[in-house]
């Protein structure tokens, strides 16, 4: 398999900015498994992982760590989830207290979802991430929380971003193979590369022109096929990479490319999201995130 090459555009953006001058957090590492950032936490004194998705606007616990565990939570009320190839009702579980980031907390309104292995207790979402602003260094498998208040990112983005009036997601504008300027879903739940629209891909003929090939893909609800293709250049703030893992919704196949909405109900147009953007990409740098305002900085680790 060709490897990804992260190319510099200029000098200015190969310094990572020092961020060292704010109330910050500690360092807490995490593990990276299979695209997804995951943290230690503990449900009712059994360790396991907590995988963090800021493409999600749910906080969700594993139905299979509660039946694996035979636990009783306490049940609120049944909403839709919307997930990228389908929509299905899920129960709402609250008061599940839970040891995260080295603090006691109590979580409610968890949507049930199916996680994969029970090991997998919870997946965090927008309802942790707009309280803070997160610093992930995925380089160096790490993440801090800055307070909110202590920290004006508005001054120090240097990527287009902010949060779509639709879904309520975060959003970055990148530059697609240097033909197309796309708003793309910032997803850290996606192991993937790109996942775009298909029309997108077939307009610009890059299924034939990069040998697309028939895989599976797994959303939060349903298994759909998929089209996989490499698309040689993608620009991600100051920085270009190469040789970017893409993939398309298969001909016929449902798709819905604005991830995870809670209720499938809003009426407020967003922007015209035409894909999501994962791990392949995110995993050469260091991401400090804004999620709540919306802003966004990308950097380079730095040098030890």
């Amino acid at each position: 398999m060709p490897t990804t090459i992260l190319r510099l555009l200029t000098l200015v953006s190969a310094v990572l900015f020092s961020f060292h001058s704010f109330a910050v957090t500690n360092w807490v590492n995490f593990e990276v498994i299979n695209g997804h950032i995951n943290l230690p936490v503990t449900i009712k004194g059994i360790e396991g992982r907590a995988i963090l998705d800021s493409g999600s606007q749910l906080n969700a616990i594993n139905i299979s760590f509660i039946n694996k565990n035979g636990f009783e939570f306490s049940k609120g009320s049944k909403i839709n989830v919307k997930g990228v190839y389908g929509t299905e009702i899920q129960q709402l579980y609250n008061n599940v207290q839970a040891n995260l980031f080295g603090a006691d907390i109590e979580l409610d309104e968890l949507v049930g979802l199916r996680l994969g292995h029970h090991e997998v207790q919870l997946l965090l979402g927008a309802g942790l991430l707009e309280k803070f602003i997160f610093q992930i260094d995925y380089p160096n498998n790490r993440l801090r929380l800055f307070e909110r208040d202590s920290l004006d990112l508005a001054k120090l983005e240097n990527i287009e971003m902010q949060m779509d009036r639709g879904t309520g997601q975060p959003i970055v504008k990148v530059e697609l193979n240097g033909e197309k300027n796309a708003w793309l879903i910032l997803d850290t739940g996606n192991n993937g590369g790109l996942f775009l629209k298909r029309t997108l891909a077939t307009d610009s003929n890059w299924l034939s022109q990069y040998g697309a090939q028939s895989g599976t893909g797994f959303g939060v609800n349903n298994v759909a096929t998929i089209d996989n293709f490499r698309l040689p250049e993608v620009k991600f703030g100051p920085f270009t990479i190469e040789n970017v893992q893409a993939s398309v919704p298969a001909e016929g196949q449902n798709e819905s490319i604005t991830g995870q909405d809670r209720s499938g109900l809003s009426r407020i147009k967003g922007k015209n999201i035409k894909c999501l953007v994962g791990y392949d990409i995110l995993k050469h740098f260091v991401l400090t995130i804004d999620y709540k305002s919306g802003h966004m900085h990308v950097g380079l680790p730095e040098e030890s």
